[in-house]
């Protein structure tokens, strides 16, 4: 009788054995699944290069219509941006130089002299076809020594790229050699847009808003405007990405946005700031794509116009490790 309950107690714990074993094998599984949690980020492999060394773009001179990314290098010591502007049929570089490059040099001459109400005055002088111009995006500001890449839909036409950073002396850098012709042809280029891992909405009502919470790592972020117009400095809104140290200052990165005052958009940037690029101007309705590679800290969403706390155009948000 002894035997027979030392051999049932045996074949209890042997039972209890397999049975604890098969469970811990079924939640170890569910365990390293829900640790998954970043979306797969593909990097773009199809990119217009465009490189800075100096207050230049050197890139191709023709690029297809369609989606288009463009991977940008600033190897530049100045922070920048590019801008892709399309021109009115018959209009060309040349205009450029003769009919609108002289205005802001005159208009922007006069703001530093402190003499606002004239200097703005000035760019009445601008011709009417200035009006017809496009504003098609481009990569956000970038820092120094960092890359940004873009993805936005061209329409064929006649476009410059420019970058209107000023330098410490106050002139455009598009007065310095940075404004760059490009042709954009009827071919198709065939690309798709990327797939986004965070959908913003930039407005000039509502402001910038965004669909969930950002959080580090590899992030591809779509830019929708929902509108559109030209504010106080005749910019329209963008959407520029930026690192936050802790000890910068929100309100001496919010002066500097605005180009028309006579210490905005002027290099070097507020310290603590680092641009990380972004969709630059587009009209209503256009979606642009943006890449970025996230690191734990503090950082913002801003427009490159006047009063953008007002506008609810500086967000500010915290990427937590």
């Amino acid at each position: 009788m002894k035997n027979t309950n030392q051999t049932y107690f045996l074949l209890l714990l042997l039972i209890c054995f397999l049975f604890n074993c098969k469970n811990e094998k079924k939640t170890a599984p569910k365990e390293e699944i829900t640790e998954v949690t970043e979306e797969v980020v593909e990097m773009p492999v199809n990119v217009i290069n465009v490189v800075t060394r100096a207050m230049d773009f050197q890139s191709v001179d023709t690029i297809p219509s369609g989606w288009n990314t463009f991977k940008y290098e600033n190897l530049s010591n100045e922070t920048h941006f590019f801008l892709l502007d399309k021109y009115p049929e018959g209009k060309t570089a040349e205009n450029a130089i003769t009919d609108i490059a002289p205005v802001f040099e005159e208009g922007m001459d006069l703001i530093n002299e402190g003499k606002a109400e004239e200097g703005f005055a000035a760019f009445a002088k601008l011709p009417e076809w200035y009006g017809d111009i496009v504003f098609s995006g481009g990569a956000g500001l970038i820092a120094p020594k960092h890359t940004a890449i873009t993805t936005v839909k061209l329409d064929p036409g006649y476009y410059i790229m420019e970058c209107y950073v000023k330098m410490p002396s106050g002139k455009f850098h598009t007065l310095m050699g940075m404004a760059k012709p490009i042709m954009v042809t009827e071919e198709d280029s065939g690309n798709t847009p990327p797939k986004a891992t965070v959908n913003i909405t930039l407005s000039g009502v509502d402001g910038i808003t965004y669909d969930k919470g950002i959080t580090k790592g590899k992030q591809i972020f779509s830019v929708f405007v929902k509108d559109q117009k030209a504010h106080e400095n005749f910019i329209w809104h963008d959407l520029n990405l930026v690192k936050l140290e802790d000890y910068a200052s929100e309100d001496e990165l919010e002066a500097w946005m605005d180009w028309s005052d006579p210490k905005g958009l002027i290099t070097p940037v507020p310290n603590g700031i680092t641009f990380l690029g972004g969709v630059n101007d587009m009209p209503a309705g256009s979606t642009g794509y943006f890449y970025a590679d996230l690191k734990p800290g503090k950082y913002a969403f801003i427009s490159e116009v006047p009063n953008t706390k007002s506008k609810k155009l500086f967000k500010v948000f915290d990427v937590i490790d």
